[in-house]
């Protein structure tokens, strides 16, 4: 069994950062090969792409709506995938979903396999 471990969610203030962590850990999981993303769902909305980090570490892949805010890293030591998130803005309000995918690169989630429970991030004055 995989279990995908979300942390670092919470309330910020406009133009402010937060971190987010995923653990991933699991019998027969090698994370090392799997590429990791981030996805987030606003309440009443649907489940939107983030960001994808191969295995490689190589061109990793950001919604337009966060380049330039958003850089996703791994650390294939700690099987750990980080999303660091910079001059949030109160439309990044959402749940934030770590998943893991088999795929060389993947943007979409009907290709990510496995999924974390998802944190909250709230983005508000």
């Amino acid at each position: 069994q995989v279990q995908l471990v979300e942390s670092g969610g919470g309330l910020v203030q406009p133009g402010g950062a937060l971190r987010l962590s995923c653990a991933a850990a699991g019998r027969d999981f090698d994370f090392n090969i799997h590429t990791m993303g981030w996805f987030r769902q606003a309440p009443g909305e649907e489940r939107d792409f983030v960001s994808a980090i191969s295995w490689s570490d190589e061109s990793p892949r950001y919604a337009n709506s966060v380049k330039g805010r958003f850089t996703i890293s791994r650390d294939n030591t700690r099987n750990t995938v980080y999303l660091q998130m910079n001059n949030l803005k109160p439309e990044d309000t959402a749940t934030y979903y770590c998943a893991a995918s088999t795929y060389t690169m993947a943007t979409v989630g009907r290709v990510y396999y496995f999924w974390g429970q998802g944190l909250q991030v709230a983005v508000s004055s």
